[in-house]
């Protein structure tokens, strides 16, 4: 459990081993840093090889001038240095496309590489899938040893004989440290981007993701992008788990269903007055059915705090919270993106009061929040790909930010979609990780009580 002001702090429920696994971790995590070090150093080259100040210098002092420009080129393409450094720039570009085209390799791309690998054979210590002589195990082989032929047949047949969904469930825990290492090696430098956001575990730029322009037309999308209240249903309310744990708020999420929200007056065991908010995401279902709003909405809202869903649920709950109100958020999928969003909202700390945000299977984790005294919680089963969509692995690029508890657990019973579902999670974590379902629970102690007034309102979706 982390407080106020601490750094935050991450539980892989890695049994005895976690002592050894937290060491590889550490290694994993400063290649990384050095990795990225060194990138910026062949930045910082490139940027002064290129400045025009040294381009006149040529000409003032021709040898002096040629000597800096000889050094300089030295160090950015020096296979006993930086290797191939040139980036940035025009110029930059281009040169660092040309090594690509002459299969020139840096120090950077190196580094970064066997971060990747290393975190890869990581993820062999806590699943059964990536034992050896395992199909994924055989076909994680074949990648590294640059064969894809041969992965592809291995993935065809892993596919033919459990499914589509069970191998995506397997690969899940490495697949973004895969497809990372796959873009950094693959000679392509267009993909090279994307893999280094997964090495240094940063987010990718807001406009990478195609979404709808909150900006445009405002008076059109206004109407849309309420959230409006439903009329009571004394049924639906009464058939609720009140048990006011996380896997009751998990079970009451999957009865909700997408595109609601649940705003429940609770009377504490200390007789104070809180609201628990329930924070369902837009449903998953398959292409062949529907559009896949779960996972195009958890990307398009990675970076967006201004999403219409987001929106409506600040909008309601100025509206039916009283002011200064303790309140605890609980999302799921990209319900927990909107949950932490709002914690950084400019109501928060003052309008509105939340003490507690707890995103499970979530795309972005919830951090820095507006009021430094919120409890941030973000929980993972590792085989669900859509927080993988926001570098939550078990095996991370980067320490917790401060005040967040991650917890991420390894539960291969449901194959991709299933193991995405809200239920789904309440089984694992009952099942699997009882230690990780008690831990939560205490932190939600205060608002486990008498049920007081209790709205469900329609949320636009996206």
């Amino acid at each position: 459990m982390t407080a106020e002001g601490t750094p935050g702090s991450r539980d892989t429920g890695a049994g005895p081993k976690d002592a050894a696994a937290a060491r590889l971790t550490a290694v994993a995590r400063e290649l990384g840093e050095a990795a990225e070090a060194v990138r910026a150093a062949g930045l910082a080259v490139t940027a002064v090889a290129g400045d025009p100040a040294l381009l006149a210098s040529l000409g003032r002092s021709p040898r002096r001038g040629l000597r800096a420009a000889q050094a300089l080129a030295h160090v950015l393409t020096d296979a006993a240095g930086l290797g191939y450094a040139p980036d940035g720039g025009r110029a930059g570009r281009i040169a660092r496309l040309a090594g690509a085209a002459a299969v020139r390799r840096s120090l950077a791309a190196d580094l970064a590489a066997t971060a990747l690998r290393l975190r890869i054979r990581l993820c062999a210590t806590r699943h059964a899938e990536y034992a050896a002589q395992s199909p994924v195990r055989r076909l994680l082989v074949a990648v590294e040893a640059g064969l894809p032929e041969l992965a592809l047949r291995i993935l065809r047949e892993r596919v033919r004989v459990r499914g589509a969904g069970h191998t995506l469930a397997a690969l899940a825990p490495a697949l973004g440290d895969v497809s990372a290492w796959c873009a950094l090696t693959d000679g392509n430098p267009f993909n090279d981007a994307a893999a280094w956001h997964t090495v240094t575990g940063t987010a990718d730029g807001a406009g990478s993701v195609p979404g709808p322009r909150t900006g445009a037309r405002p008076g059109l999308l206004r109407s849309r992008e309420r959230a409006v209240a439903e009329p009571p249903d004394p049924a639906f309310l009464d058939g609720l788990d009140d048990d006011g744990g996380i896997t009751a708020h998990l079970r009451n999420l999957a009865a909700l269903g997408p595109g609601r929200m649940l705003t429940r007056h609770v009377t504490g065991p200390d007789g104070v007055a809180r609201c628990l908010v329930l924070l369902p995401g837009p449903g998953f279902v398959l292409p062949r059915t529907a559009s896949p709003q779960e996972l195009v909405g958890a990307v398009a809202g990675l970076n967006r705090g201004d999403s219409p869903y987001t929106r409506a649920v600040r909008e309601a709950l100025l509206r039916t919270v009283p002011e200064g109100m303790p309140v605890a958020l609980v999302g799921h999928g990209h319900g927990g993106a909107a949950a932490g969003h709002l914690a950084r909202a400019p109501e928060a700390g003052t309008r509105l009061r939340f003490t507690h945000v707890v995103a499970v299977g979530s795309p972005a984790a919830p951090r820095r929040p507006s009021d430094p005294r919120t409890r941030l919680v973000a929980l993972a089963e590792e085989h669900d790909l859509t927080p993988r969509l926001g570098g939550h692995g078990p095996v991370p690029a980067l320490p917790p930010p401060p005040g967040l508890l991650e917890i991420t657990w390894a539960d291969p019973s449901y194959d991709v979609p299933q193991c995405h579902g809200a239920e789904a999670y309440a089984h694992s974590l009952d099942k699997t990780a009882p230690e990780t379902r008690d831990r939560v629970d205490e932190l939600l102690a205060p608002y486990r009580g008498r049920a007081g007034r209790s709205v469900v309102h329609r949320l636009p979706a996206g």
